[in-house]
């Protein structure tokens, strides 16, 4: 017997589906249930390793949450945003270059059978699959090739919550014109609407439930409060902790200045680090937002050749330059690494050809096999400069990059090297110690990093996932989670 299906549903792209859907995974696998989470198509360009490729990073947490290991088939099908109007395909884990080059109409037929043997799949292995679907299941410019809203619903004939930002406003209206669109047939899958986001007295919200219950049968079976320190790291927007006043500082606070360029990639990697005491994370696209930094942060990059041209037209790399001069540390992490070198190489068109930041003497060549992989590594006993807490740091961490870095030939037959602080070319430093580079994506996840360099740690991921299951048993209307698998 297959398992039951609850599945969320939303009225915009960042109503709140992903975090609900983890909330969800915790709150059922505390039951004692094998959950496991799935969703058919994710559109990021934050991604983890897991056994057999790469997969959505909010799909790889739901899996943590669910108490899962981490499957490929989780999230069969990842488009990874290369340029406005391109994305590299990545199916069941691996990067499809045939999916890459088709239109995006043409390609859900081909990937449909890969989909629904991933779910039936998992729901012959699981108690209860809990699934998510992307952007609006109203979108009918869209409906005709549809693969992961309403097909995959009926698909696994889904329990299925809607969720709306109320945050924004129009939220009864959205609630309202989705279901108006959805086909009457899929309407009777909904069990239910669910208020995110909400400020002020619940109470001054009716008679809108009534009535929206009145005009389309469905209940708000759920107001989830405003809640910005939930601990859940950002699937696709900067935690910007300052911005949401949650985060008070004295002047003693250090800040990490994160660049956030165009295809920045793996951001929710940095999200710990606004979690810590004595730190104010910012992310900057100016050169006036690196003022009173005290680490510059290059993060990685789904097209490095891309972000370093903005990055040089924004006046960015002359900053990070004197930055670096002044006896400032600097990291580059992935794509950041390959920006801080001489020169970028791209023999099979992957990525772009470009001259880097001069920053370490090192060059990167792209080669048309990806490296996807978790790895375990331990940094060197004598890492100098700002960054000299590394030394002897065992950690954890994961790949995901074409390029590959090396010493500059001709700058090191001149006798300028990078020193490694990692093995296997994972990691380099300037002759300062200032100046370090890292293929390792997870290196603010890691809490032994966190206590080397800042004598502190965060919530664990596990207590993070208990808050998310607490916090929608209490606002949720009370025998609605357990009657949506009955």
């Amino acid at each position: 017997m297959k398992s039951r299906c609850v599945m969320v549903l939303g009225t915009t792209s960042g109503a709140g589906k992903s975090w609900l859907a983890t909330a969800l995974c915790r709150w059922y696998a505390r039951r004692g249930l094998k959950v496991a989470p799935f969703k058919a198509q994710n559109m990021s360009n934050n991604a983890r390793v897991v056994e057999g490729g790469e997969i959505g990073s909010a799909q790889y947490f739901q899996a943590l949450a669910a108490r899962a290991v981490p499957d490929v088939r989780m999230n069969p099908l990842l488009l990874k945003p290369e340029r406005d109007t391109h994305s590299q395909v990545v199916l069941l884990g691996q990067v499809h270059e045939e999916l890459t080059a088709m239109p995006w109409r043409g390609r859900s037929e081909r990937v449909w059978p890969q989909i629904a043997r991933s779910l039936d799949e998992l729901r012959e292995e699981n108690d209860l699959v809990v699934i998510e679907g992307a952007g609006s299941p109203a979108e009918i410019n869209l409906m005709a090739s549809d693969i992961v809203n309403l097909r995959v619903a009926r698909h696994a004939d889904a329990r299925c919550l809607l969720v709306t930002d109320i945050d924004r406003g129009g939220a009864f209206a959205h609630l309202y014109g989705t279901w108006a669109l959805m086909p009457p047939q899929d309407r009777q899958m909904l069990r239910g609407f669910v208020l995110n986001r909400f400020r002020g007295d619940a109470s001054l919200l009716a008679p809108a439930p009534q009535d929206l219950e009145r005009l389309t049968g469905v209940p708000t079976v759920a107001t989830l409060p405003m809640w910005w320190q939930h601990g859940l790291p950002e699937e696709d927007g900067l935690y910007d902790q300052g911005a949401h006043g949650a985060a008070v500082h004295d002047g003693t606070a250090r800040t990490v200045a994160v660049i956030a360029y165009p295809r920045i990639s793996n951001l929710d990697e940095f999200q710990p680090l606004a979690g810590l005491p004595g730190i104010r994370l910012r992310w900057v696209r100016t050169p006036a937002e690196l003022e009173g930094a005290h680490t510059i942060v290059l993060p990685g990059s789904k097209n490095t050749s891309g972000d370093l041209a903005w990055l040089r037209t924004q006046g960015l790399d002359r900053a990070v330059a004197a930055h670096a001069q002044a006896g400032g540390a600097v990291l580059g992490i992935c794509g950041g690494l390959q920006m801080l070198g001489e020169a970028l190489i791209d023999p099979h068109g992957i990525d772009g050809n470009a001259p880097g930041l001069g920053l370490l003497p090192l060059v990167t060549v792209f080669e048309r096999d990806k490296t996807v992989r978790r790895r375990e590594a331990v940094f060197g006993g004598n890492v100098p400069g700002p960054w000299a807490a590394l030394s002897g740091v065992a950690l954890q961490g994961y790949e995901i990059h074409h390029g590959q870095t090396a010493q500059h030939p001709a700058l090191a037959a001149a006798g300028e090297l990078a020193h490694a602080v990692l093995p296997d070319g994972l990691g380099w430093r300037n002759a300062a110690g200032n100046v370090l580079g890292c293929y390792l994506h997870g290196l603010f996840e890691d809490a032994k990093v966190l206590r080397a360099l800042y004598g502190s740690q965060v919530p664990t991921l596990d207590n993070v996932f208990d808050g998310l299951a607490d916090f929608i048993d209490q606002h949720f209307d009370a025998g609605v989670l357990p009657g949506l698998i009955d």
